[in-house]
């Protein structure tokens, strides 16, 4: 990722975001119809959440209290009197005619997500509402409505234009799904849905007004985040620079045409006219619920990177990589504690395991079958010596295949680590044969020919033979004569 040309030529970008973040409750913001996906279209409806006239809403609890706290983790106000409102459209998938949603009363105000490089991206309100439901249009010249969606529990998290590049917009985007995660707010899964984004984004002249904001839909994945603004910024800029004017509008991103294009003129507020749903009280919450609610938070993710390499002296980056998910997080917490070797932990974690998550596309080493207990008994074996790191790696593999205990799989493998000796002094003189010049270049400093040797040593004994041992045995064999 990378900038937009805007700046070289002139152009300042300001770009605001509107997250919608799926509650994780077990059932629908004003019904009890299940919240699950990927189940039969239209089979997880009810009169409720399909509009029928005479019924009544019914407000989620549990949605209240998930949304209370991913309000308290971004560090909003939180209004104590909350109310709903009716948000008026016409559109198929939404079959009331109407959103039940908070404006003029949102649950919070304020708060905001910090960035690597200092700027505060500012929170302008984060409130409840129900999802709609979902229309297909890519079944011929039909357009069919799934309606297990209506109803589902949602907040919108919707920021400041503070954001000025696609790489801000990008790591906004991350910080800010990463903390939702880390307060079990919600799994975040954007090929799920539950976590989608609109853009609005405009372009201007330094010291000139801002230009007319353009709302960008259809963004299901943060690649696709970047892409379609650096796009619209290019395209607003051309726009601008032949003396054409922008209207207020919203457009569709087109992945693999790579452009957006128009989808209707922009709405505005007064559009929609709201105004308070008769049918549901505001909701009341106490500076109890607020206590109750802030206690229950678990250490969030900046929290925890900064006590990670405060207390067991990681590294910035893998420190990174390990609160990737609250599910990495978690684990290494756990085999750190197993283990009592945090910084092997880490290696093995932000490295191989980081590897295997990427390459089988999941972002829990639970989903790869390991356990942190699994995970210390490796790291326990490389430490004790019974186990080289060359062979470590291959019990690793065979851990992502089998629930076999790591020291099961050493036996059955042959990987146990040779630390005889006779055998280690066998295996260098073997290797030494032959390779005088190596031996003359390691009496002359050279560790690069001792590498080699080592190298030679380990291939004979097929990764079994303690490295260490081999350099000492190495070491004394080249500095007095071979017998």
């Amino acid at each position: 990722m990378s900038a937009p040309p805007s700046t070289a030529a002139g152009w300042r970008t300001v770009t605001g975001l509107e997250v919608h973040c799926q509650l994780g409750t077990k059932t629908k913001l004003f019904c009890g119809c299940a919240a699950e996906f990927g189940a039969l279209p239209n089979t997880h409806v009810c009169p409720v959440c399909s509009g029928a006239p005479g019924t009544l809403p019914v407000l989620n609890a549990e949605a209240v209290r998930l949304a209370l706290r991913a309000a308290l983790a971004l560090g909003c106000s939180v209004d104590l009197t909350s109310r709903f409102d009716r948000k008026h459209y016409f559109y198929c998938d939404l079959p009331k005619g109407y959103q039940i949603s908070q404006y003029a009363r949102p649950l919070g105000t304020g708060g905001g997500i910090l960035l690597a490089s200092g700027r505060f991206v500012r929170l302008r309100r984060i409130h409840l509402e129900e999802d709609a439901g979902k229309a297909i249009h890519d079944r011929g010249p039909e357009t069919l409505v799934d309606l297990n969606r209506a109803g589902i529990p949602l907040i919108e998290i919707v920021s400041e234009p503070d954001l000025e590049s696609s790489d801000e917009a990008h790591e906004y985007l991350a910080r800010l799904k990463e903390t939702l995660q880390f307060a079990g707010v919600s799994e975040c899964d954007m090929e799920k849905g539950s976590l989608r984004c609109d853009v609005n984004v405009s372009v201007h002249k330094a010291g000139e007004p801002w230009g007319t904001r353009i709302e960008l839909k259809n963004l299901n994945s943060f690649k696709n985040v970047v892409a379609a603004l650096e796009h619209e910024v290019v395209r607003q800029i051309g726009e601008r620079e032949s003396g054409r004017d922008l209207h207020q509008e919203t457009r569709l991103w087109d992945a693999e045409r790579g452009e957006t294009r128009v989808m209707r003129s922009k709405e505005n507020e007064d559009d929609y006219r709201y105004f308070p749903d008769p049918d549901l009280p505001p909701v009341a919450l106490s500076a109890e619920d607020l206590e109750r609610a802030r206690s229950e938070l678990p250490e969030l993710p900046a929290a925890r990177r900064a006590r990670w390499q405060a207390e067991l002296g990681l590294s910035s980056y893998d420190a990174g990589v390990l609160s990737a998910s609250r599910g990495m997080a978690d684990f290494f917490e756990e085999t750190a504690r197993l283990s009592q070797a945090p910084k092997e932990a880490a290696n093995w974690l932000a490295n191989d395991v980081a590897a295997a998550l990427t390459e089988a596309r999941v972002e829990t080493p639970g989903e790869l079958g390991l356990t942190p207990q699994r995970m210390s008994e490796l790291i326990a074996l490389v430490s004790e010596g019974a186990l080289s790191r060359s062979g470590a790696k291959r019990v690793f593999a065979a851990m992502l295949a089998s629930d076999v205990a790591p020291e099961r799989l050493v036996r059955e493998l042959g990987l146990a680590q040779v630390s005889d000796e006779r055998t280690i002094e066998a295996w260098c003189r073997a290797a030494l044969k032959g390779q005088e010049k190596a031996a003359a270049d390691v009496r002359a400093g050279e560790l690069k020919a001792l590498g080699t040797l080592i190298g030679r040593v380990m291939k004979a004994s097929a990764g079994r033979a303690n490295p260490e041992l081999v350099r000492a045995t190495l070491l004394r064999l080249i500095k007095s004569p071979l017998t």
